[in-house]
């Protein structure tokens, strides 16, 4: 795989919480402190803190499924089968 392919590719997993609140229709400092109150799935490398981009189709997902709201506080996603 060349390396565009595979920046292209994490791209795809992990947005920047800036990217993620653009996306959400959100300030970035509300995503963050939903994610400070640990109410909203990020992952940490180093200081700064991603969106991982499946927890947002993973919501979308549910939210539609069920007709109804999903709260991020109270969402957990499916557990993967090992």
């Amino acid at each position: 795989m060349s390396e565009n392919a595979s920046a292209t590719e994490a791209v795809r997993k992990f947005l920047s919480v800036a990217a993620a609140a653009k996306v959400l229709g959100l300030s970035e400092m509300t995503l963050y402190r939903v994610i400070q109150a640990n109410s909203f799935p990020a992952v940490r490398v180093g200081r700064r803190l991603f969106i991982p981009s499946q927890a947002l189709d993973d919501m979308a997902t549910a939210a539609i499924a069920t007709g109804g709201v999903v709260d991020a506080a109270e969402w957990r996603p499916a557990q993967v089968a090992g």
